[in-house]
């Protein structure tokens, strides 16, 4: 079930969604972000699913955008990563992800779309926007002050630093920090909870959970997706991205 980058398994009423590029760290390529917007809308789709578990084969959750696939599309075929971060932040169902070694980038900003977040105790996150001249996507400029607050944050995007898991679970980005051997397992028993209630109760609890922030959601994917299209390929991103290719500091203006 699934496809290579990204595997599916039905356990009971739970649909565990794998990230598959292990060897990669789970970077986000093309057939990745089309398979993870299929495998949402099939999951909202599908009355046999009550919960989605996601998690990342191998020792990472996801480095995030995988550079490369910036670089073969057409310039007139929009990027399927608008349309996957979309069918994510609309499932209508509860969302349980299961994250351990780094999340970095889109890898991590995925995480604020998950209603519940259990991480392995070798988790670390990084939302590196700024030492790539970027900005925030994913509605992460919304979502993660929703989670957490304006002023941490505002912190955490402007320092680009990394956080590992007690800082993560200090701050809110989490619920529970496990060993990494456990976390997998603790995420599957909580969904299978959640999953044995009436899934048409669950999405409508989800509805009201979500219904005030939908505006404030969308408001923040057409303004990051304006800001990117300022940013990319500026002069600071393109030093970003070369000091990073020459592994060395970036040189900005």
């Amino acid at each position: 079930m699934g496809s290579d980058v990204l595997l599916q398994e039905q356990r009971g009423r739970v649909r565990l969604l794998t990230l598959n590029r292990p060897a990669k760290k789970n970077a986000i390529n093309d057939p990745l972000w089309i398979a993870l917007r299929e495998a949402f809308t099939a999951a909202s789709e599908d009355d046999g699913v009550a919960c989605v578990v996601l998690a990342g084969a191998g020792d990472s959750f996801s480095a995030g955008v995988d550079l490369a696939s910036f670089g073969g599309s057409e310039a007139d075929t929009p990027h399927p990563f608008e349309s996957a971060a979309r069918a994510v932040a609309s499932f209508d169902k509860p969302l349980v992800a299961a994250p351990r070694g780094v999340a970095v980038g889109g890898g991590a900003t995925v995480l604020f779309h998950a209603d519940v977040v259990y991480a392995g105790a070798s988790f670390r996150m990084r939302l590196p926007f700024a030492a790539l001249g970027l900005v925030p996507e994913w509605a992460s400029s919304y979502m993660l002050q929703a989670n957490i607050g304006a002023q941490r944050a505002a912190e955490l995007f402007y320092t680009a630093e990394w956080i590992d898991a007690a800082r993560a679970l200090q701050l809110g980005v989490v619920a529970a920090v496990l060993p990494d051997e456990d976390v997998l397992d603790h995420a599957l028993q909580r969904a299978a909870a959640i999953a044995q209630w009436p899934v048409s109760s669950l999405r409508e609890i989800k509805r009201t959970l979500r219904l005030h922030h939908e505006p404030a959601i969308e408001a923040a994917f057409v303004a990051e997706q304006a800001a990117m299209a300022r940013q990319a390929g500026s002069a600071d991103n393109l030093e970003a991205l070369t000091a990073f290719f020459e592994k060395r500091p970036p040189r900005f203006n």
